[in-house]
């Protein structure tokens, strides 16, 4: 038996009303911390649940089923739109095998470790930090049956019942001397998402972010050799023709850019790439050199219009920069996405009204426009500066993008409850600070008339029949798909 089976419960799973979207992309996060733990000498058993077929994918027993004949330490990782779902199954999963001890881990339990540990007593441990330095120490200490009091970045129950945490290890500042990731535990060629990780975490302090709070604010990056030499590798084994750099902070600087498009260009490799720029720290020459070297969709967080809302936000930039960015762009990628975020409880119309209009210029010019409701994900400064206590507001027909989950149908703008899944939804509603990325501020006022000007706009579809229209790409630039006109355009500029 293993010493611990890790279960990514991590996917890219949307229900339209009249189709299925299912992406599999790398588990990065389960595989990295499983090289680790092989690496100190532990037997890992890694489960992905994404590969998982099932006529109801979503269901606890389901997941239950597929964890059967466990080892005697199970760790479950999510995300914050799966956190509900991965709860109810880890309760569920205790009551089958109450003697095994069980883990949450990922970014979903982030800042809602103690409500979790003193509202659900089926979670046994939570991880907190880079489990690449913990995860050995923690294992170690739970097969010799040793206190937990000295393992960083664990949140726990003493034996007193007390709840701990431990404090976190410190980053990890030499990315390179991470091991790679565990891919013999996996058939990479049954994927279709290739992400590479070239940089964790990012130092801008947006306040409705929810990424960059779990790094700390602190960016450390790879070198572009060993970046590139990992995507050869997905190319050789995998048969990779799209790599998805997914990190928040890709474009750290012109240079480190520049020099990973020469490290890639002297390889000659052929392979396309998708990455988010970030509007001032985006020059020409560099967006040349990436379009130059595979990049087919530069992405770019623009998030408003209005200049306050940028200046409340802390994005570090104006509207003018964005404007010229974008419009190079779009002259020379084949694709540029451009995202917004819409529903600040402190946005007026008139500040909406200029993101609108924002929208509709570089949509003019050949930007993809990808609109998402404000996530009020626990960790964001938004949430803890601007909700007020018995403020969230829960609409059953309408959360927001990064929070759909698989259970719901989504049409997009809407999302429809299934009557076999009303349970999962009950159980965010009843713990609201614990799940506050599906609630609102303000529904009638905020929100809802915001969403018909969109809608108005063309940016969401209003009917059935807009909706039948409408290229569907989950959140968009995160597709391991390449159309035909950037398939072209790509190999020629190669």
């Amino acid at each position: 038996m293993a010493d611990i089976t890790i279960l990514n419960l991590n996917m890219l799973y949307v229900r339209y009303f009249d189709s299925v979207e299912r992406e599999r992309h790398l588990p990065l996060g389960p595989l990295y911390v499983t090289a680790a733990l092989e690496a100190a000498g532990f037997s890992v058993d890694l489960r992905d649940y994404q590969m998982h077929e099932a006529e109801d994918l979503f269901s606890a027993d389901e997941v239950v089923r597929f964890l059967a004949d466990p080892a005697p330490v199970v760790g479950f990782s999510c995300m914050a739109n799966l956190l509900p779902f991965t709860l109810l199954a880890m309760k569920r999963f205790k009551e089958r095998y109450p003697d095994r001890t069980l883990i949450l881990a990922g970014v979903g339990p982030k800042a809602v470790e103690q409500q979790i540990l003193e509202r659900f007593p089926w979670v046994d441990l939570i991880v907190r930090g880079e489990a690449e330095t913990l995860a050995p120490q923690l294992l170690g200490a739970l097969k010799a049956g040793a206190p937990l009091d000295d393992v960083p970045g664990v949140s726990h129950r003493t034996a007193e019942g007390v709840i701990r945490h431990n404090l976190r290890p410190p980053r990890i500042a030499e990315l390179d001397a991470i091991l790679p990731p565990a891919y013999h535990q996996i058939d990479v060629t049954r994927y279709t998402g290739f992400g590479v990780i070239t940089s964790r975490g990012c130092p801008y302090p947006c306040t409705f972010c929810s990424v960059a709070p779990v790094w700390d604010h602190k960016s450390y990056q790879r070198s572009p050799e060993s970046v590139v030499a990992e995507m050869e590798w997905l190319k050789e084994h995998a048969g990779a023709e799209l790599i998805l750099f997914q990190d928040e902070f890709f474009l750290t600087s012109p240079e480190r850019v520049k020099r990973f498009c020469r490290a890639l260009d002297a390889r000659g490799l052929e392979l396309l790439w998708k990455a988010f720029g970030r509007i001032n720290l985006t020059d020409q020459e560099t967006m040349e050199w990436m379009e130059r070297t595979g990049c087919v969709e530069i992405r770019f967080g623009i998030e408003s219009g209005a200049d306050r809302i940028l200046e409340l936000t802390r994005k570090g930039f104006a509207s003018a920069e964005v404007v010229d960015v974008v419009r190079r762009a779009c002259d020379l990628f084949r694709r540029v996405d451009a995202f917004y975020v819409w529903g600040y409880p402190f946005e007026t119309m008139e500040d909406f009204y200029a993101s609108v209009f924002q929208m509709v210029s570089f949509r003019m010019m050949g930007a993809r426009i990808l609109p998402s409701l404000l996530c009020l994900l626990p960790q964001t400064e938004i949430y803890r500066c601007h909700v007020k206590p018995g403020a969230l507001e829960f609409a059953p027909d309408l959360f927001p993008e990064y929070m759909v989950t698989g259970h719901e149908v989504s049409h997009l703008a809407h999302v429809e409850i299934r009557p076999e899944h009303a349970g999962v939804f009950e159980f965010v509603r009843e713990h609201p600070d614990i799940f506050p990325g599906f609630f609102h501020v303000d529904l009638e006022h905020n929100i809802r008339p915001k969403l018909r000007v969109l809608q108005e706009f063309g940016f969401y579809p209003a009917s059935a029949e807009e909706l039948k229209q409408i290229e569907t790409e989950s959140c968009g630039a995160h597709s391991p798909r390449v159309n035909t006109a950037q398939r072209e355009l790509a190999t020629r500029a190669i």
